[in-house]
């Protein structure tokens, strides 16, 4: 659907209001599918993405910071997400014997085997781009990077 139809606007005052309009309606309605996907699973979109950031760094260890560093949201409470998946038996936390003020954590075997699970179920959220081609993700991604990065050059 197109976004005029969606927000019920006839026009827009330029092309990129329009293109900044799309993507966060779009970003929103996205977000809402991982919501509803993750439910039945008993996990958020946020733990899942520590659980993945854990997994890609297991057998090893990682602390807090670092997982916080390379979260897609960087405004998630990390410790509050961390002292959770604990509390689910999916991950073990450690203080740092360097530095007492950090905390390590590592994916346990339960929270493994979790993700096995979910790993084709999660193929699905791919389809909610099923009207792209695998050529439309390359540019699109391209546009996104484009975005992302000529922001970070005038700063």
């Amino acid at each position: 659907m197109r976004i005029e139809d969606e927000l019920q606007q006839k026009s827009f005052k330029s092309e990129k209001q329009k293109a900044t309009l799309n993507l966060l309606f779009t970003s929103g309605w996205l977000v809402n599918q991982h919501k509803e996907f993750f439910k039945p699973f008993g996990i958020t979109t946020q733990q899942y993405n520590v659980l993945r950031i854990l997994r890609g760094q297991h057998p090893k260890s990682i602390s807090t910071c670092v997982i916080k560093e390379r979260m897609l949201d960087r405004n998630s409470d990390v410790s509050r997400i961390v002292d959770r998946l604990t509390l689910k038996g999916w991950v073990k936390k450690t203080t740092c014997p360097n530095d007492r003020r950090l905390v390590d954590v590592v994916i346990s075997e339960d929270g493994l085997n979790l993700l096995k699970r979910m790993d084709k179920a999660v193929d699905q959220l791919d389809d909610n781009l099923g009207g792209l081609s695998e050529k439309d993700a390359v540019q699109l991604n391209e546009l996104l990077d484009k975005i992302r990065s000529e922001n970070k050059e005038k700063k």
